[in-house]
């Protein structure tokens, strides 16, 4: 059995003061500020303080009402009822209809401690929603733990292969392998990093996501063209992204690499042969957009010969110009059902970008058929990004994520990779799978809401219609 894969992880407070969800507010003119007991004094995170002090001095940017841990201990024991919790006005503003203000408190939170975000009893809801939401994955091996628990001697393979595989095996008459085995390259996590089309980046942060990969032992999908001398230390871990048009050009990128992703167009087939002839070892994955037609190209891709193949979605998951197309979930669902039908699944590894926020997304994708995601914007999120879009309107990040300390940085972006691979541990324990290759297209191991509403309502209205109801 091989060496039991882990990420390490370590603390690694945040450079500036998370916007958090909650925050307390008091009446002052009700308050007698003479109570032998006063709840401000006897908060035990310090909160009031803080929040005196700064009122004061004024040393900088609003935060005080931003460290409340929500414990409520004020609410209840203030005598003269002048303490009440409000929501964080400034946390309703985070993110987008897509990436909630939940999503970057949950990513903050694992960047910060490496640790599985937990969440207690009562949850009201919503049950179903767009996207990724309307899928239920199957934990019912959840009531029969393993032995000794899949963080401790029991063993959960998270590696992966990409590539494409030999479907049979011939010999020659002096029982030698008779064919040629394409390259292969095994990843010890079902992802990739990739460089998200926003934020305020600077050569440093882009070393902060190399240094990461290294770490991890996986890949950093990148331009050539932003590479600068200090990445060199982790030229290893960089996977160059290129075009037809400026392969001669980082000729000394494609090199070395492990693995090259192609821009798609029609002469792929040239531009892969190209690459081959630059580095033979490599594995070339072609990237397309995704969209209702992405069977029929990905079956024209694999009769071609290509090894790899990235459909990629906006950040929000969407198809489309303007992202008001199929969401990427039923759109690999039909692509890994197609190549199965052809009798060619195996013979190619689908990479899944875009919409991959939550580390259950991870899992989903792969149930729905792919091999591996692409995962970009998390891990730009690790590095203490609000998702304001101040980057993309020439203004001043907030959080100065250009100025992040490279390694402050990957410890950070390690930190949230971990805690994500022992999700999907939990994910693959409660499912009684003990390697994630399993997972991928096993359909039985969720439930999707269209599939559901159409087995039990179909029937009943198809019937009603039929008959002019």
């Amino acid at each position: 059995m091989p060496k039991k894969y882990h990420i390490e992880a370590k603390a690694a407070a945040p450079r500036h003061t998370p916007i958090g969800r909650h925050g307390i507010v008091d009446f002052n003119e009700d308050c007698a500020g003479a109570c032998h007991h006063c709840v401000k004094k006897e908060c035990i995170y310090d909160i009031y303080r803080k929040e005196g002090i700064f009122t004061r001095e004024m040393p900088g940017e609003l935060h005080y009402l931003y460290s409340c841990m929500n414990c409520l201990r004020c609410v209840q024991n203030c005598t003269r009822a002048v303490v009440t919790r409000t929501v964080n006005p400034e946390f309703r503003w985070l993110g987008d209809a897509y990436w909630k203000p939940e999503m970057l408190l949950t990513t903050w939170y694992q960047a910060e401690t490496g640790k599985i975000p937990v969440s207690g009893a009562g949850y009201r809801g919503p049950f179903a929603g767009p996207g990724f939401d309307n899928m239920w994955t199957d934990m019912s091996e959840i009531v029969r733990p393993t032995r000794d628990g899949i963080h401790g001697r029991e063993y959960i393979s998270t590696s992966v292969d990409v590539g494409a595989k030999l479907t049979e095996l011939s010999f020659d008459e002096r029982g030698q392998l008779a064919v040629a085995p394409p390259p292969v390259l095994e990843l010890p996590v079902p992802f990739v990093l990739g460089i998200p089309h926003f934020g305020d980046w600077s050569p440093g942060a882009y070393e902060a996501f190399a240094r990461a990969a290294q770490a991890i032992r996986t890949l950093c999908v990148i331009d050539p063209g932003l590479v600068t001398p200090n990445l060199e230390p982790y030229r290893a871990a960089l996977a160059p992204a290129v075009s037809g048009a400026t392969i001669s050009r980082h000729r000394d990128a494609i090199a070395g690499a492990r693995l090259v992703q192609l821009e798609y167009d029609d002469a792929f087939a040239a531009n892969v042969a190209a690459i081959k002839l630059i580095a033979p070892g490599a594995v070339v994955t072609v990237r397309a957009p995704i969209d209702a037609d992405s069977h029929l190209l990905a079956e024209r891709l694999v009769a071609a010969g290509v090894e790899s193949i990235t459909f990629a979605a906006n950040h929000h998951g969407r198809s489309g110009a303007f992202g008001g197309g199929e969401f990427i979930k039923e759109s690999f669902r039909r692509i890994h059902a197609h190549l199965m039908a052809k009798g060619v699944r195996d013979t190619v590894t689908l990479i899944a970008s875009g919409g991959i926020a939550l580390a259950e997304h991870m899992a989903k994708a792969i149930i729905c058929g792919a091999d591996l995601v692409v995962v970009d914007i998390p891990f730009l999120i690790a590095l203490e990004c609000r998702m304001c879009m101040n980057c993309t309107l020439g203004r001043p990040c907030p959080v100065d994520v250009a100025g992040t300390p490279p390694e402050h940085g990957a410890r950070r972006i390690t930190n949230l990779a971990s805690a994500w691979h022992s999700q999907l541990l939990e994910v693959l324990g409660a499912m009684g799978l003990r390697e994630v290759r399993r997972l991928r297209g096993e359909y039985g191991r969720a439930m999707f809401q269209e599939d559901l509403e159409r087995e039990t309502f179909q029937a009943l209205f198809a019937g009603k219609r039929a008959k002019g109801q």
